[in-house]
Formats: C-alpha cells, sequence, structure tokens
C-alpha cells in the first residue's frame, strides 16, 4: 500500500504501488512493493526518446528540447513552441501523427476556447513535441515521415536501441501508447537505473533543458514541476500513475501506483524523498506536494503515505 485517503475520520480509498531509488551509479538503494513487475513506461521515456532524435539532427534550442521532453499542458507557450519546431522543419501539425485532443490542463482548455479554439487537435495533444522532435529526425536524416510511428521505421528501431542502451527495457512485446508511438515495457528496478543515467555527461543536453524549463515540461503546479524546481532535479511524469526523478547528487527515484492514480504518486514520491533524506525542511515541497481533500468548500481530509522504504 502506498498510500490511504482519509475523508472525515475516515479511510475510504487505498493506493497500492511500489518505489524504487537507485545511486548516481544506478544500483538500487531501497525499494518498496513490487519493484520486479512489468508496467509500460509511457511518458516518462521522453528524455530519452528526445536524446535520440537530438542524435539523429533534431537541432532544437534548449526550449524546443524542453518541449520534446513534455507531457505538455497545452497552454500557448508550449503549443507555440510545437509549432516552431514543425516550422523549422517545413513541417506542418498535418505530420503529426499524435490524434487530437483537448489540452491535459483545464485552464488551458479554458484559454484555447476563449480564442475560438473549441475542437480537439493534434497539436493540443500532450505528446506533441516529442513527436515534432521524431518528424525532425526523419527529416534530418532523410527518412520517410508518413510512417514515422511504425515500429518497424528506422526512426523507431532507434529509439528502441536508445531505450535498451540505458537499461530499461525488459522482455516483453512494443505496445502503442496513447499517443499512437511504440511503448517499451519496464520494471520500477530496471527504470530507476536508467532513469538515473541523465545525470551523465552523455544526456546533458536533456537534462540542462528539463532543468532549465520545468515548467515547459510540464506545466505550472504540476508534481514533477514542484519537484525539478525544489530539488535541483529533473523530474518526469507518465500515464498510469509513474513519476520519474533523478536528483543531481544522489541518484534516480520511481514510483508506480497500480491503479494509476496521480494523487497517490505524488504523495508517494514525495515520503519517498523524505525517506531517502533527499530533501530537508528548508525546502517546501511538503506543503506544495501536500493532497488534501475537500468537501463542501473545506478541508476534510487527505491523502497520506503509509509504506516505508526497505534500504533507506
Amino acid at each position: 500500500m502506498l498510500a490511504v485517503v482519509e475523508r472525515s475520520g475516515l479511510d475510504e480509498a487505498y493506493h497500492e504501488g511500489c518505489v524504487a531509488a537507485a545511486d548516481t551509479a544506478g544500483r538500487l538503494v531501497a525499494g518498496f512493493g513490487e519493484i520486479d513487475r512489468p508496467f509500460y513506461v509511457r511518458s516518462s521515456a521522453k528524455p530519452f526518446q528526445a536524446a535520440v532524435s537530438v542524435r539523429l539532427g533534431a537541432d532544437l534550442v534548449p526550449e524546443h528540447l524542453a518541449v520534446a521532453c513534455a507531457s505538455h499542458d497545452g497552454t500557448p507557450v508550449q503549443v507555440a513552441i510545437v509549432r516552431r519546431i514543425l516550422a523549422d522543419g517545413g513541417l506542418s501539425e498535418s505530420d503529426l501523427g499524435c490524434p487530437p485532443d483537448r489540452p491535459i490542463s483545464r485552464t488551458a482548455d479554458r484559454l484555447w476556447a476563449a480564442r475560438g479554439v473549441t475542437e480537439p487537435g493534434r497539436i493540443l495533444h500532450n505528446c506533441s513535441g516529442k513527436h515534432a522532435a521524431m518528424l525532425r529526425a526523419c527529416v534530418a536524416q532523410g527518412w520517410d515521415t508518413a510512417g514515422y510511428l511504425d515500429p518497424d521505421h528506422p526512426l523507431q528501431i532507434r529509439q528502441l536501441e536508445g531505450m535498451r542502451n540505458v537499461g530499461a527495457v525488459v522482455d516483453g512485446p512494443v505496445g502503442v501508447d496513447g499517443c499512437g508511438a511504440p511503448v517499451y515495457r519496464v520494471t520500477a528496478r530496471s527504470f530507476a537505473s536508467a532513469f538515473t543515467r541523465l545525470l551523465d555527461p552523455a544526456f546533458e543536453r536533456v537534462a540542462s533543458a528539463m532543468h532549465r524549463f520545468p515548467a515547459l515540461v510540464s506545466g505550472v503546479g504540476n508534481a514533477d514541476t514542484e519537484i525539478a524546481v525544489g530539488l535541483h532535479a529533473i523530474a518526469k511524469r507518465g500515464a498510469e500513475g509513474l513519476l520519474a526523478v533523478a536528483v543531481h547528487g544522489h541518484g534516480s527515484l520511481i514510483v508506480r501506483c497500480w491503479d494509476g492514480s496521480e494523487r497517490a504518486v505524488a504523495v508517494a514520491a514525495l515520503a519517498a524523498l523524505d525517506q531517502l533524506g533527499w530533501i530537508t525542511e528548508r525546502i517546501p515541497l511538503r506543503q506544495r506536494l501536500g493532497r488534501e481533500v475537500r468537501g463542501g468548500g473545506r478541508v476534510v481530509g487527505s491523502v497520506r503515505s503509509v509504506f516505508q522504504l526497505e534500504g533507506a
């Protein structure tokens, strides 16, 4: 059990999951739960996918690279950057292979609606930055852009090689992510070791962009943004209750909630970072990442962590 939701004195919801932490050498230093249970890595793989796109010739300035790593909220500035990534490669929104969607941020969705944009769009999909960078890599290599999401496309073969090279992928068929891109099976153990690699010099461009522009990588007030700002860290959320963090001087942390709950992941990550000794009282993450339970417009309970890392 990772976390419990309490309302008006009664524990009414329970979230199970696992946690794995690795040191800067990628060695497991602490864990909790089924850390060898496979799951799809989803959007937390984007930093590695962006790194492959850059190596293949996607020439991106830091702000653009941050959005290539993003599960963005769909804010106007994030969408404008995706448009620029595409335009700089002679591409347009029609080249994107991700499905039409609305922004994942309610605030951003209201902003677009106020501008008269009421229909779903491919560029509004939270993965559009990743797709734009992949398309730029195809242009740089002279590859066909029409089938860039096919697992047998040269781009996706390189993407899988990149994930295997950092030791993230475990045995099992490649799946299809929500955005249509291939998605890979990992475990909390394997991905903790892999995510630490973002602290290596080989990934300096990606890590620097994510560290400098965390609000572009996610959105203002989101858990991964708050952790990145508060801990001199690199943090990346992923669908179905996944959060990955790499902290300079310490290592990496992976939290996965088996029921896909985002509220439980934020609380569990905070508790794990605390148990590892990676945060201090001077860092206000405890207040900013606390999850209140509200009723009738007031606080009537909370989401609290209930686990203890082994080895911490």
